[in-house]
């Protein structure tokens, strides 16, 4: 034989209700509706709320042990996982931004690779390398064409002036 059912809920019923509408999560969403059946006396066993739910006995106690303990804020706390740790440090991507802005800048990201080895002791691979530059810092390694050192510039100007422009047609 299980032991009684007693749980006292703390909320009015037209709280729950109110929470219940305003919730976004479909977890949360289940929760309330648990408490607002507790509070309104529509359930009156553990098992009754898991077949209305369509979840097991397990998590129903679970969650019930969580608002006898934290309350509602407990219950419908919305866990997040923190994530892999950068491979670049802010401080080296600081320098990075930089060097990027600076006129000389990298002629490949595998200079790049080589700078971070040298400057901030980073051992990042390439492709990280690439995606930071290209989609997080929005930087693009152009380099310009190579010119003849022979080339007047005088007559380049003057090319440019009198030359007409394109048409279309």
């Amino acid at each position: 034989m299980s032991r009684p059912f007693k749980i006292e809920i703390t909320e009015s019923e037209e709280e729950l209700k109110k929470r219940l509408q305003t919730a976004n999560l479909g977890t949360q969403k289940e929760k309330l509706i648990m408490l607002w059946w507790i509070k309104s006396g529509q359930v009156k066993e553990q098992q009754e709320i898991g077949k209305r739910l369509a979840k097991d006995t397990s998590t129903v106690t679970r969650w019930l042990q969580k608002y006898r303990t934290d309350g509602m804020s407990g219950l419908l706390e919305i866990k997040k996982a923190p994530g892999a740790k950068r491979k670049i440090d802010d401080a080296a991507i600081a320098a990075l931004s930089e060097e990027l802005k600076t006129g000389k800048g990298f002629a490949s990201y595998g200079a790049i690779v080589e700078w971070l080895k040298q400057e901030h002791g980073q051992d990042v691979e390439y492709a990280t390398v690439y995606a930071w530059v290209r989609y997080r810092l929005g930087a693009k390694l152009k380099v310009p064409r190579p010119q003849s050192h022979k080339q007047d510039e005088k007559l380049v100007s003057e090319f440019k002036k009198n030359s007409a422009p394109f048409s279309t047609v």
